[in-house]
């Protein structure tokens, strides 16, 4: 089996035994499979498909749920995807991913690839689980301009592709970078993880304005998991294990929202919903409304997932350089919302394999 391969649905339902939650498992394979990171969609605008990476094959491949025939469809067959670099375009029409030095897309109706860059005098991952080793990659909410982070002789760089008009450029260098989300807000304005003890950085896709949005404020403080709050221009950091804070772009003020333990936090289109995992305790999967100042928290549902990762139970551990750890992210949850902000995907791994979930949402979360 294949590229184009068609497999039959995998779906079953079930009630989450603590909350009564209606939850869909949406694959059962016995191998790994995963959503896009927690900021990245899952599903296109439209909700055609639900798409995820499974490992079925042997190595990691792109996959979509055709959700009105209820299959699953083989989007890819290469042999080097990276594959958290997966970014699927909300417009529906292609899914944007990196495989060995390549920056490619696969055109999600025809499954035609399309290699867009030649990036093969750089490196697109680093060592490890986490940070700039997963290579993930940021696509704007308006489908033009993708990022992707690079690195060479012990520098990393932004190169941005304006998928528009068909060019390439740098428009940032410097020690370390990970993690980039564009504003949904402003689609020229694009978060980047700057190094684990001075994180929170954004720069505009021209390259220009290239700044710091929070620094913290001691050493033991951990910034981790920034992602943007639709419809406030505000950007969501998590504060670990004590909470979240926002900080506006343009008056830097910053305010907290939850102090909750969220691990990855993801907001809804709209931005009246925040949804998370948890961790150290595992308190399941948690859903509060970011506009208010540390609102009420509800469990939606308890994934049950390993969450592991040893060094999230301790103090920062970051301070004096970087560290081995054993974080494989398919034992993570990484919730989002759909686009009609109704349901909300993970991955947990609970039954011996990770596989992807669906949990629906009562009305009062619902936009």
């Amino acid at each position: 089996m294949g590229k184009g391969e068609r497999y039959k649905s995998e779906s079953r339902r079930f009630t989450d035994d603590r909350t009564g939650a209606r939850i869909r498992q949406v694959t059962s394979h016995p191998s790994i499979h995963h959503q896009p990171f927690f900021f990245v969609p899952a599903y296109d605008d439209a909700m055609r498909r639900l798409y995820f990476v499974s490992h079925r094959t042997g190595t990691p491949q792109l996959f979509a749920e055709e959700r009105a025939e209820g299959c699953l469809r083989q989007l890819t067959g290469l042999p080097d995807i990276n594959e958290w670099s997966v970014y699927p375009s909300r417009g529906g029409r292609h899914v944007y991913f990196t495989a060995g030095s390549r920056a490619c897309r696969v055109d999600a109706e025809t499954l035609a690839v399309e290699e867009l860059l030649d990036l093969s005098q750089f490196a697109l991952r680093e060592k490890g689980d986490v940070g700039a080793a997963m290579g993930t990659t940021a696509l704007s909410f308006d489908d033009r301009f993708w990022a992707i982070r690079v690195s060479s002789g012990g520098r990393s760089q932004i190169v941005v592709l304006d998928l528009a008009e068909g060019t390439h450029r740098t428009v940032l260098e410097r020690d370390e970078v990970a993690h980039m989300m564009f504003n949904p807000d402003d689609p020229g304005l694009l978060f980047y993880a700057g190094p684990l003890t001075d994180r929170v950085w954004c720069v505009r896709v021209d390259g220009t304005t290239n700044r710091r949005l929070y620094e913290r404020t001691d050493r033991m403080q951990w910034i981790t998991h920034e992602s943007w709050l639709p419809g406030t221009g505000e950007l969501m950091f998590v504060d670990w294990p004590r909470g979240m804070q926002a900080v506006d772009p343009k008056t830097g003020q910053v305010r907290k929202i939850t102090e909750v333990n969220a691990w990855h936090a993801a907001a809804n289109r709209q931005g009246t919903r925040v949804v998370a995992d948890t961790n150290c305790p595992d308190r399941g999967l948690v859903v509060f409304d970011p506009r208010e100042s540390c609102a009420p928290v509800r469990t939606v549902c308890f994934p049950n997932a390993s969450n592991q990762g040893a060094h999230w139970a301790g103090p920062f551990p970051y301070n004096d350089g970087p560290i081995t750890v054993y974080a494989p992210q398919h034992t993570h949850p990484h919730p989002n919302f759909s686009p009609d902000g109704r349901r909300v995907c993970y991955t947990s791994d609970a039954s011996g394999h990770a596989q992807v979930y669906e949990v629906e949402l009562p009305e009062e979360d619902c936009p």
